[in-house]
């Protein structure tokens, strides 16, 4: 069930892509086959073994043996040996502790494993948004660059029929330069931003060309409910319990041990050259001082730290829940603020060309329309990229988003 189920989301992955986001698909494979995700996973493993290690316990069979040769008065030398198997007896209770502990290492490294993935998902976020961001600034650049185009093309016009002056040439040419270096330097951001990507996830297929930025929208969840959640299925919070649950066993198994085990055995000889022969038990019981008085005390210490660790995740995690909510809402209304200004501007530097044009404008005030125009466009690139880096981390951290692939480990 589970195969057919992945084979489906494999072949429905384009219908199943967010907007501006790469497919669902390529994205649980890239964060599956992250180096960071793939050593968290190896050391449920590791958790696994030490769990088989707590429940079998350290006790083993010693095998103890003597040969020797005697010489006896009157009797002469004679061969005399004895084997002694012996076991260390795991009272009561300590084992039943000991597999708790096992089984909630196992829960604190599957919950460490899946955050792994879940900050790998952060970082395939901010850097996909860092891409696509930095190249919707170039290509709004591009844009101004090849309006200045058609400015300067418009001045040599004028200046033909002495409409306008060198000086003015002079100033749409280097309002142009300017326009194209800022324009180049946003491409480089923009490769740079790429190569970072692809570095990191070398597993994620990248287009040559970033997609458009789509408009950002809240999800239909709202921002408070994906807050909760954000809350609820956080494996930080459910490695921190984890480790409580494990420190609290460890914390009994300690207390337990200020009584130590007893080793119970076998022994048999033969002495006088064979004339005694025995067999008989043979019981050893440590008698416990002040090191196991001490270890119980670090096992109390521990435990109490570790509900102080988990206290201490559910405040940070909490803070981080209202501050995506926050951030969500907050960029989503400044890019909509952004997203007039841009269009005033835009009205406006379209209105300054047709007067320039027309003879009616001249060209100091068009590049001063031209330029506002353009630093209007790039604050709307930039704030519409915040909003979308911002709703993908909500969406991210409450797990409505990449995130149910952890499901299937």
């Amino acid at each position: 069930m589970k195969a057919a189920a992945t084979l489906l989301l494999l072949i429905a992955a384009p219908a199943l892509a967010e907007p501006g986001l790469p497919p669902e698909a390529t994205v649980a494979a890239a964060l599956d086959n992250h180096p960071s995700v793939a050593a968290a996973r190896a050391r449920i493993g590791e958790a696994r073994a030490d769990a088989r290690m707590l429940s079998v316990g350290p006790q083993e069979v010693m095998v103890q043996g003597t040969i020797q040769r005697r010489d006896v008065r009157g009797v002469g030398v004679v061969p005399e040996y004895d084997l002694q198997f012996t076991r260390p007896i795991r009272l009561p209770g300590k084992a039943a502790l000991d597999r708790q502990a096992g089984d909630a290492g196992i829960r604190a490294a599957d919950n460490r494993a899946d955050d792994a993935r879940h900050q790998a998902a952060l970082m395939l976020s901010r850097q996909w948004w860092a891409w696509a961001g930095a190249a919707a600034e170039a290509r709004t650049l591009d844009d101004a660059a090849g309006i200045m185009a058609q400015a300067v093309a418009a001045t040599r016009q004028r200046l033909a029929v002495r409409d306008a002056s060198q000086l003015e040439l002079d100033q749409a040419l280097a309002a142009e330069a300017a326009a194209r270096a800022a324009a180049l330097q946003a491409k480089a951001r923009a490769a740079a931003a790429r190569a970072v990507l692809a570095a990191s996830f070398p597993d994620l297929p990248l287009p040559v060309a970033a997609p458009p930025l789509p408009e950002p929208v809240l999800p239909p969840e709202g921002t408070a409910a994906l807050a909760g959640l954000v809350i609820e299925r956080s494996h930080e919070i459910g490695a921190s319990a984890a480790e409580l649950d494990r420190a609290e066993a460890l914390k009994a198994r300690a207390a337990r041990e200020r009584t130590a085990d007893p080793s119970i055995g076998l022994r048999g000889f033969s002495e006088q050259g064979g004339n005694e022969k025995g067999v008989g038990l043979v019981i050893s019981m440590p008698l416990g001082g002040r090191a196991r008085s001490a270890a119980a005390d670090r096992a109390a210490a521990a435990s109490t730290a570790a509900a102080a660790d988990l206290a201490a995740t559910r405040s940070a995690i909490s803070a981080m829940a209202a501050e995506d909510a926050a951030l969500a809402t907050g960029y989503l209304a400044a890019w909509e603020q952004a997203r007039t200004a841009a269009e005033a501007a835009a009205g406006a530097a379209e209105r300054q060309r047709t007067g320039h044009r027309l003879g009616g404008v001249d060209l100091a005030e068009r590049l001063v329309a031209e330029r506002l125009a353009r630093d209007a466009a790039l604050d709307e690139v930039r704030a519409r990229t915040a909003a979308l880096e911002a709703i993908t981390r909500l969406r991210v951290d409450s797990h409505t988003l990449w995130m149910h692939a952890e499901d299937a480990h």
